[in-house]
């Protein structure tokens, strides 16, 4: 078990023992790959030398992981060209493929365990993949908060496809509006509050989908307190698929990089939710989402909104979105300095 200096280290070894953080934490457990991304983390926490396993054969250990690490990616991504392909070619909505629309959602949720709503940022190559993006994660985003929010086993994978389908209706938007990069006038608002109507009507009389999949097409747009379009409905007169949809598709509406605004942090898009959960989004759901994603064991490492790496050492129950975090031996208080946020998770 080779003692190295962080100056030898090369990627595609592995540690033979963990690397503790000065502060005492579990930077990386034994037998972690080191990736640029371990070395850069490395050197952020000033680590002078660590433990590494004989090298024979690291090349193709980390490359034998790097290929079980990509399964989700790959089904990921061609849930994405399928559902590209229904929105490129199928513009009346008629004859959608839901079959193996289904079939390639179950395949991406066979991994679910690699995903995490907080982390996975998809690659957007171009400014209308972020409809289907959007689409992809809002479904796997409600297959996981259905569970977490106790619902039955047999809504799981309905709840997945409402969010996968909640947007359908942006078929039958002018693409010229959908994808606009300045402001909206009012008629071209309203042109695109009416794709909650052409959703349901696209939905309704497909067999295939139960009544809150085609009703979450519908009312994700309605709100709480009654503000929201385009029935006008309030409280519980939203179906609950509706409530739990609405609460994944503007957290990812708003981390999302779209062609008229810059994505925001996630822990940001976080705060903003529970701002909405007063009379907007469902508090219920809400506050599940936050403290789900943001159950982190003290030690996570995280990148600052001013580049600073730190360590997660302390969350407040109540500002579970702003920890205390250790920069260099000085504990950073969230709370108190409002004016730097955790802008991504490393590790």
């Amino acid at each position: 078990m080779p003692t190295v200096p962080l100056s030898q280290v090369k990627l595609g070894d592995r540690f033979a023992s963990d690397v503790i953080t000065p502060l005492g934490g579990t930077l990386f457990r034994k037998g972690r790959v080191v990736t640029s991304r371990e070395y850069e983390i490395l050197q952020a926490f000033l680590v002078k030398q660590v433990d590494i396993e004989p090298r024979e054969g690291a090349e193709e250990i980390a490359a034998t992981e790097e290929a079980a690490l990509t399964r989700f990616d790959a089904e990921y991504d061609r849930l994405i060209s399928l559902v590209r392909r229904i929105f490129v070619s199928n513009t009346s909505g008629i004859g959608l493929p839901i079959m193996d629309i289904r079939k390639q959602l179950e395949n991406v949720l066979a991994h679910i365990d690699e995903y995490n709503a907080l982390t996975f940022m998809p690659r957007i190559a171009d400014k209308q993949d972020y409809l289907y993006h959007k689409s992809v994660l809002t479904a796997l985003t409600s297959y996981l908060l259905a569970q977490w929010c106790a619902f039955p086993k047999k809504d799981w994978l309905p709840l997945a496809l409402a969010g996968l389908f909640h947007d359908i209706g942006m078929l039958g938007i002018d693409p010229a509006i959908l994808y606009k990069p300045s402001a909206l006038t009012a008629a071209e608002k309203e042109e695109v509050q009416n794709h909650t109507k052409h959703g349901y009507n696209l939905l309704k009389n497909v067999a295939a989908l139960n009544e809150g999949v085609k009703l979450t097409a519908l009312q994700h747009h309605e709100k709480m307190d009654g503000s929201g379009y385009p029935l006008g409905l309030k409280g519980d007169k939203i179906h609950p698929y509706a409530r739990l949809v609405a609460v994944a598709d503007v957290f990812h509406s708003i981390t999302l990089e779209r062609s008229y605004s810059r994505p925001i942090s996630p822990y940001l898009a976080l705060e903003q939710l529970q701002n909405e959960s007063f009379g907007k989004l469902d508090p219920v759901y809400v506050r599940t989402l936050i403290e789900k994603l943001t159950s982190f064991h003290n030690g996570m490492v995280v990148r600052l909104s001013d580049n600073r790496l730190g360590e997660i050492v302390f969350t407040d129950r109540n500002n579970p979105t702003r920890p205390l975090v250790s920069v260099g031996g000085q504990i950073i208080n969230l709370v108190t300095e409002r004016g730097i946020h955790i802008e991504s998770v490393i590790r």
